[in-house]
């Protein structure tokens, strides 16, 4: 029998391979861009996404075994996908658009759907609760980076 864990992990593997769908030429475009001085850390940041992802998708298997199959929890496990789909779309949609702007929407899109999840999960459960915290906490820096970029790449905007 197939685990929920194991679809949840499954569906979240698979959304977030979408982050793949960069061209060379996109990938190019983003690597050229002007960072703040004081980003010494973007070497770290896919492991921060990646331990993100781990601790979302965590935080909707804890929602979904608390009342599987319910049409409230389908509705909660829509919000957790809708909260990846934005947050993988990040790149590969700001890349082949060519814009900070977006990158900057996106990520702005995406902080609001997490606390309008974890808003819906305080009911359910504080532990998965907690497992939203990481992207509460890294998602603005991420789009405050990305603001900053604009500046610094006014062209890119």
């Amino acid at each position: 029998m197939i685990k929920s864990w194991m679809v949840i992990g499954a569906v979240a593997f698979l959304v977030a391979s979408a982050a793949n769908l960069t061209t060379p030429s996109d990938r190019q475009w983003f690597k050229r861009l002007q960072r703040p001085r004081w980003l010494t850390f973007e070497a770290a940041i896919p492991l921060i996404w990646i331990v993100i992802f781990i601790c979302g998708a965590w935080s909707a298997y804890i929602v979904w075994e608390h009342n599987p199959g319910n049409s409230a929890t389908w509705l909660m496990m829509g919000l957790y996908l809708l909260l990846e789909i934005f947050t993988i779309a990040y790149t590969p949609v700001m890349s082949r658009l060519r814009s900070l702007k977006v990158g900057t929407i996106l990520g702005g899109t995406g902080f609001l759907i997490c606390v309008l999840v974890t808003l819906a999960v305080l009911s359910i459960s504080p532990w998965a609760v907690l497992l939203l915290v990481p992207y509460l906490l890294w998602s603005p820096i991420g789009t405050y980076t990305t603001w900053v970029m604009i500046k610094l790449n006014p062209e890119e905007a």
